[in-house]
C-alpha cells in the first residue's frame, strides 16, 4: 500500500506578488516553494510519518550521522506545466529507480518508487501555483528528493533513523540568452570515481569532489571540467555532473559506458533511445581522451554534446588542457545536438506525442 501525505498548509504562504517576481525570472535554485515533503525511517518502524510541511529550516542533532559520515543520496527531476494546464514529470519512474540504486549504494533505505512518485505529486499539489505557466520558455519547477542519515550517533555503520524530502524551486531556462556551447577543462590530476566507488550513485560526496577541478576549469576560463577513468587516466567518464556524446563523420553516435563509475543519466537514456529511432548508431564503449582530440583535429568528430535533467543538452564547444585546445566541428551547435534537445522539450513540455510513456501526470 502506498503512502498518505499528511497536508499542514503553510500559514504564510509567498503572495501572489512574490510569486509573479520570482516565476518572471526564476534563475535556478535561488527561491523555493512554501511546502516541503518530510518522511522518516527507522529499522523498527520502517518508513513512516509522511507529510507535507512548510517549507524551513530542518533540526538536527550535532551527532547526526550524515554530517560525518555522509551517508546520503538526491535526485533531481523537473515538473512542467502543459498547455492545459496540467503539470507532468518526465520519466519520474526512472529517477525513483535510480534513488534505490543510490540507496542500496550507502546502505540507505529503499524508498518505494509510488511512494517516491506519490511524495513529488504531493508537493505539486500543495504548490502548484509555483509551476511555471505554459509558454513561458523553458522554464519549469525543479523538484529535489534526498534522504540522509539523521539518527545522532558516532559510529561508522548504517544509521537507524533516516530522513526523507522533497524541496522544489522554480527554474529558468539553463541558458538565459539563448544555447551556447560551453568549453570544458580536461582534469588530469583528479578523478570523479573510481572501480567499486560511488560514481554510480547520486551522492553528494561525488560532487564535492568535483568542485576543485572546477575552480581549476574556471581559472582556465573553461565553464566545466571532464573527468577520465581513475584507473588509466585514459578513459572519457563525464562532466561534474553531465553524460557525454560525440557524433562521428559516419553518424555514429558514441558515449561512455555507464560501468559503475559513471552515473546512469535518465537524460542519457532517453537521447540513446531518440537517436537510435533516428537510424543512428549509437555506440556504447569506452571512448579514448586522445580520440577526442585527434578526433576533432581531424573532423572525425563532427558534434560533440552533455546532456543532463539541469541543462537538458548542451554543445559542446572547446575542449582544453595544458598545453592545447581541441574543437569538434565549428564549435557550435550541430544538427543532432540541436535536434536532440528540440524533441526531449517538445515531449517535456507536451509539444508533441509521447510515443514512449515517458510523461507522468502529476496534477
Amino acid at each position: 500500500m502506498s503512502m498518505d501525505f499528511l497536508l499542514k498548509r503553510n500559514d504564510r504562504l509567498a503572495t501572489a506578488e512574490r510569486r509573479a517576481e520570482v516565476l518572471a525570472n526564476p534563475g535556478f535554485g535561488k527561491v523555493f516553494t512554501d511546502h516541503m515533503v518530510t518522511v522518516t525511517w527507522t529499522t523498527g518502524d520502517g518508513w513512516h510519518d509522511g507529510r507535507v510541511v512548510p517549507y524551513g529550516p530542518l533540526q538536527l542533532d550535532p551527532s547526526a550521522a550524515v554530517l560525518h559520515y555522509a551517508q546520503e543520496i538526491f535526485e533531481g527531476l523537473k515538473a512542467y506545466r502543459h498547455a492545459d494546464g496540467s503539470v507532468w514529470a518526465f520519466r519520474p519512474d526512472q529517477n525513483a529507480a535510480r534513488f534505490q540504486r543510490s540507496a542500496r549504494r550507502l546502505a540507505l533505505p529503499e524508498l518505494p518508487a509510488e511512494d517516491f512518485i506519490g511524495s513529488v505529486r504531493s508537493l505539486v499539489e500543495a504548490d502548484l501555483d509555483w509551476v511555471p505557466a505554459a509558454g513561458d520558455g523553458e522554464k519549469s519547477l525543479y523538484l529535489r528528493p534526498f534522504m540522509f542519515a539523521s539518527e545522532a550517533f558516532l559510529g561508522v555503520r548504517p544509521a537507524a533513523e533516516i530522513t526523507y524530502c522533497v524541496i522544489a524551486s522554480p527554474a529558468g531556462a539553463y541558458f538565459a540568452g539563448g544555447v551556447q556551447p560551453v568549453s570544458l577543462w580536461l582534469s588530469q590530476e583528479y578523478s570523479r570515481a573510481g572501480a567499486g566507488g560511488t560514481g554510480a550513485a547520486k551522492c553528494g560526496g561525488n560532487y564535492a569532489s568535483s568542485l576543485l577541478p572546477q575552480l581549476e576549469a574556471a581559472e582556465h576560463g573553461c565553464d566545466q571540467v571532464v573527468f577520465l577513468d581513475a584507473a588509466e587516466h585514459r578513459w572519457v567518464e563525464e562532466l561534474g555532473g553531465m553524460n557525454v556524446f560525440f557524433v562521428l563523420d559516419d553518424g555514429t553516435v558514441v558515449t561512455p559506458p555507464t560501468s559503475g563509475s559513471i552515473l546512469e543519466g535518465v537524460t542519457r537514456d532517453s537521447i540513446i533511445t531518440l537517436l537510435g529511432e533516428r537510424g543512428l548508431t549509437v555506440e556504447q564503449r569506452p571512448f579514448d581522451i586522445a580520440e577526442w582530440q585527434q578526433g576533432a583535429a581531424s573532423g572525425r568528430i563532427t558534434e560533440a554534446f552533455a546532456c543532463g535533467t539541469a541543462a537538458v543538452v548542451t554543445p559542446i564547444g572547446r575542449l582544453a588542457w595544458p598545453d592545447g585546445e581541441a574543437v569538434a566541428g565549428d564549435g557550435g551547435t550541430g544538427e543532432v545536438t540541436a535536434w536532440v534537445r528540440e524533441t526531449l522539450l517538445d515531449v517535456q513540455y507536451g509539444r508533441t506525442e509521447d510515443r514512449h510513456g515517458w510523461m507522468t501526470r502529476l496534477v
